[in-house]
């Protein structure tokens, strides 16, 4: 009985440190799962599963410092593409479901 109780304890040690091992950065640690006003993936627009709404993205990108965003439209890859002005230029900007704006 004794010896299950030890086996079982190591066991749950085992499974404990893979999954600490699986939620741990990657050795590159540029990549952050969701972009703040700070970070930015250097791969964006990355495609993906987008829960922003059309509102949400909007507001998004007006806080990247854009301006009239028009044309707002989610693309197949799940990327909001806009048009919107910044710094007297007309451009296109990207949303991608990490929240990452780009221009484009």
């Amino acid at each position: 009985m004794k010896t299950t109780a030890i086996v079982a304890a190591a066991l749950m040690g085992a499974v404990a440190t893979v999954s600490f091992a699986q939620t741990t950065p990657s050795s590159e640690g540029n990549t952050p799962a969701v972009a703040t006003p700070d970070s930015q993936n250097p791969t964006a627009p990355v495609e993906g599963a987008n829960s922003f709404t059309e509102a949400q993205a909007k507001e998004r990108i007006e806080e990247a410092g854009y301006t009239d965003v028009n044309g707002l439209k989610l693309d197949d890859k799940g990327v909001w593409q806009a048009t919107a002005m910044k710094g007297g230029k007309s451009v296109s900007v990207a949303l991608d479901y990490q929240g990452n704006v780009t221009a484009q």
